[in-house]
């Protein structure tokens, strides 16, 4: 459905310098589903986004929605935004505030140019008003709305158009922690029961993990890893994805030899040997760095049978409610694992740490340096 080829854009900074704000990006949203663009600021996510909504004309690339190119630089396309037809909600909501909420929803279809009766217009914005919920709303006035009300409201306007295309910018960041887990689960409902292909930037890995079909992660420009939520935490390909998405231990190691199973190699670490996966061919004495989860950390009071098992010393541990945070000291290294409030193991106690070898993923040095 949509289609990034190669896409570079830059700019010039208040020095007169180039900014290689995306470098050479391309990616894949089928129809129906949510790509997310994940990355800290100022790594090109954005930029990548107006782009495609063409606020931004990159230097090189191509653009295509459903088989129609809004950009080509060798061809020398380039469709300006208000013909492109897409949805755009950003970071900052921009409702008037002198409008009603069905004023708000009603004036991309007033300014479209498209002859619209009266009639038609409020059927589709009353429809799109159910759709998230704020018909009862219509008729108050804008700066009477809550912030995930106001968030709603700036989705209807964009979604009243019934845009090929949603572009979602940061829309969650300005409500408060719990309302910005409640608007994820609207968010994805929404998603999933209009079938509307969505591209959405965000910063925040929970969001990224929560909504999206696939992420691309992306730094200083470039996207260093495409994949599903579960495939970018769990088979990160360099120490940058580790470490942006979620909490991991990193333990350095060198290849000693390969071990049975495909993808499987000994290690020799920090910790002594270990079994671990790599996705990767790796070649003896490759210099790597181990990834792995806490949660991946399993804790035993009495020592375990199987492989990749150490004995250590609890150092530290943080009740969470739901979880129990630990902090194992094993040899000179802290390891930091995530167990059930069940374990209740003092601190300054021996325990037994075990890594399922699947669970313990070697990311290439090479690929670090890149990252």
């Amino acid at each position: 459905m949509l289609a990034v080829s190669g896409l570079c854009t830059e700019y010039a900074n208040d020095q007169g310098g180039i900014v290689r704000a995306v470098r050479d990006a391309s990616f894949e949203v089928p129809e129906g589903r949510l790509f997310t663009l994940l990355g800290p600021s100022g790594c090109g996510k954005t930029t990548t986004l107006r782009s495609i909504a063409g606020l931004e004309k990159p230097r090189v690339g191509e653009i295509v929605v459903a088989g129609r190119a809004v950009f080509s630089a060798e061809r020398r396309i380039f469709v300006p935004p208000n013909r492109r037809g897409f949805g755009m909600v950003f970071q900052s909501y921009a409702i008037w505030p002198h409008m009603t909420v069905f004023q708000n929803a009603a004036f991309p279809l007033q300014v479209s140019g498209k002859k619209l009766g009266k009639r038609e217009v409020d059927k589709r914005v009353m429809r799109v008003l159910a759709t998230v919920a704020l018909d009862a709303l219509a008729e108050r006035p804008a700066t009477k709305l809550s912030g995930g009300e106001q968030q709603r409201l700036a989705l209807a306007r964009a979604l009243v158009m019934e845009p090929t295309l949603l572009l979602l910018d940061e829309p969650l960041s300005n409500l408060d922690a719990k309302l910005r887990e409640r608007m994820r689960f609207e968010l994805k409902r929404l998603q999933r029961e209009l079938g509307i292909t969505t591209v959405y930037v965000t910063h925040d890995q929970s969001e990224a993990l929560s909504l999206s079909h696939a992420i691309g992660v992306m730094k200083d420009g470039e996207l260093l890893q495409i994949g599903t939520p579960r495939e970018i935490y769990e088979r990160p390909k360099n120490r940058f994805v580790a470490d942006f998405v979620g909490t991991t231990n990193f333990l350095s190691g060198r290849v000693v030899r390969p071990d049975s199973g495909a993808g499987y190699f000994q290690v020799q670490s920090e910790l002594g040997q270990v079994k671990a996966y790599c996705g990767e061919l790796l070649a003896v004495d490759d210099e790597v760095t181990l990834s792995v989860r806490p949660e991946d950390i399993e804790l035993r009071e009495a020592i375990p049978q199987g492989e990749n098992v150490w004995e250590g010393r609890v150092d530290q541990k943080i009740f969470l409610g739901e979880v129990v945070d630990f902090q194992v000291r094993v040899g000179d290294r802290i390891l930091l694992s995530r167990a059930q409030p069940s374990l209740r193991t003092p601190v300054g106690e021996r325990i037994f740490c075990q890594i399922q070898p699947d669970k313990c993923v070697a990311l290439k040095a090479a690929d670090e340096t890149k990252s």
